[in-house]
């Protein structure tokens, strides 16, 4: 048996590890799969060691509270790495858990891969250093992730951003009208808070206030907020008293369905956005953490957009509200702009074309080229199992 142990710790690594043991799979009926994952993975068969939900914290002031729990679940995972002895180690995203236990299996001999690069080209590229000392490989989603670690010593692997294979543009638009009622004239934009409580939490009250705003300049606004994840409970509970009602969605056709028919979406910063640019659907960007979190990563940020989509595009393609700024007069007046003025959504799209363009692997699905890079690290390996 050769056995693949995986850990994600949110809901974007979540679908990144069901699609990764789905393309392994295809190419190796004979691999087997364990490790840490949420409801995605699940459907692949994967039983997770225990509920991912527990690790899908963020920011020094949400972590406190939790991590002598955080530190007993990292104890467990490693000491589960050590009883299984897998043939390889894929730890997914959420960087603080995955280089942590990365430390603590270091020395089993067992090679680690981690999928998602640490955003240390953006912020604290000294801990570059530990990452070196403690990964075999890395599988870049970013085209300028690549030089960045092949100049600090990291092997590394650009296997493209899985938001290309996400069917975040196969969606229905007058599918979506017709199950929800919407009538020919009214307008749909789409909210998503993220998928984290804390960062959700933050944002939910702007957006419920940007959209009244919003609704009060543009007759028929209808907004749309797709419900999953941890976050479900709270976003029901805060849409509930929203002045304008919005629909909810709970299964990613139907969210997919939604995108279509949007005219504009108030996305929290991540790789929603990337979902709207995949789904055409020009967008205002929105963020907003602790404010003693805010004021540390100031000190060491680097880069000058938090848009993915501003990066790629090495210009502010996308307005972006961040903290102080994430506001909602100041959120409705960027939507407004977008449902307003053609020439905004025209030039968003164009941008958006050229961001994705950048995220396409040399070859291939996103999927099947991280599935493909692991596999040579096995190969490499002589896939001994301890």
């Amino acid at each position: 048996m050769t056995l693949v142990y995986l850990v994600a710790g949110e809901a974007s690594g979540d679908a990144l590890g069901a699609r990764l043991i789905a393309a392994l799979r295809a190419r190796r009926p004979d691999l087997e799969f364990a490790g840490i994952g949420g409801e995605r993975m699940a459907e692949q068969g994967l039983a997770s060691l225990f509920p991912m939900r527990e690790l899908a914290l963020m920011g020094l002031l949400e972590v406190l509270p939790n991590i002598r729990r955080l530190a007993r679940r990292l104890r467990e995972a490693a000491e589960d790495v050590a009883a299984r002895r897998p043939a390889v180690v894929v730890t997914i995203d959420s960087p603080s858990f995955a280089m942590r236990l990365a430390g603590r299996v270091k020395p089993l001999g067992i090679p680690l891969v981690h999928y998602v690069a640490p955003q240390v080209w953006a912020w604290r590229p000294g801990r570059v250093t530990q990452i070196r000392e403690r990964v075999d490989r890395i599988l870049a989603l970013l085209p300028f992730e690549l030089p960045f670690f092949e100049a600090a010593g990291i092997p590394v692997t650009f296997v493209g951003h899985p938001v290309l294979e996400s069917g975040a543009d196969g969606g229905n638009a007058a599918r979506f009208r017709a199950a929800h009622g919407i009538a020919p004239g009214e307008r749909v934009v789409v909210a998503m808070p993220g998928s984290r409580r804390m960062e959700a939490s933050r944002l939910l009250p702007a957006f419920g206030e940007a959209l009244r705003l919003a609704a009060e300049r543009v007759p028929g606004l209808r907004p749309v907020v797709p419900v999953a994840g941890v976050v479900e409970g709270a976003v029901r509970k805060a849409a509930a008293s929203w002045p304008v009602a919005p629909i909810l969605v709970a299964t990613p056709g139907d969210k997919h369905d939604a995108f279509a028919a949007a005219e504009a979406g108030l996305i929290k910063s991540g790789t929603s956005s990337l979902e709207m640019a995949v789904a055409g659907v020009p967008h205002v960007v929105a963020y907003r953490v602790n404010p003693v979190t805010a004021a540390i990563v100031r000190r060491l940020v680097r880069v000058p957009y938090a848009s993915l989509v501003n990066l790629l595009n090495e210009a502010p393609v996308v307005p972006e509200y961040l903290q102080e700024n994430c506001t909602a007069p100041a959120l409705a007046e960027g939507l407004i702009r977008l449902l307003s003025e053609p020439a905004a959504a025209a030039a968003q799209r164009e941008g958006f074309a050229a961001a994705l363009a950048r995220l396409r692997p040399p070859q291939g699905r996103p999927s099947d080229a991280a599935a493909e890079a692991v596999l040579q690290v096995l190969a490499r390996q002589g896939e001994a199992v301890g």
